[in-house]
């Protein structure tokens, strides 16, 4: 098993995090994912299946926590502890990952923002608009 990504290493404390619980679905994982590494934004970005496929296999392998990935009709994620790990085949693989093509999803650049002291999201500022009346401010 390669190393974990910084992404894989907080979807993966995340999980570990969630072990008491028997259904973990995408949308609860991704938000206890940004909670973690307090990602400003994204607040729909789902889990991208390449990434919580080695996490599954990491914790199974290292951490003995066993859990096997579903899809529901829309094609969300949902995570079930289960006795044996097992991962996403075939048809339900496939409609995932095209649906993914459409859809916000976390990444590493995600965390690297947030560490490298990137700008966070600002609102914009009023403008200050010339008066006719008082043009002096402006001299």
């Amino acid at each position: 098993m390669t190393e974990l990504t910084p992404l894989q290493k907080e979807i993966a404390s995340a999980l570990e995090q969630l072990k008491e619980k028997s259904l973990i679905t995408e949308a609860l994982l991704a938000k206890k994912v940004r909670e973690n590494a307090k990602i400003q934004g994204k607040n729909k970005a789902g889990i991208s299946l390449k990434d919580l496929d080695s996490c599954i296999q990491y914790l199974a392998e290292n951490k003995s926590l066993s859990y096997a990935l579903h899809l529901n009709s829309a094609n969300d994620i949902l995570i079930k502890k289960e006795e044996t790990w097992k991962l996403l085949e075939g048809d339900a693989k496939k409609r995932r990952q095209s649906s993914e093509k459409s859809m916000s999803v976390l990444t590493n650049g995600d965390l690297r923002s947030k560490a490298s002291g990137g700008k966070s999201l600002q609102k914009r500022s009023d403008r200050k608009k010339l008066n006719v009346r008082s043009y002096e401010e402006y001299e």
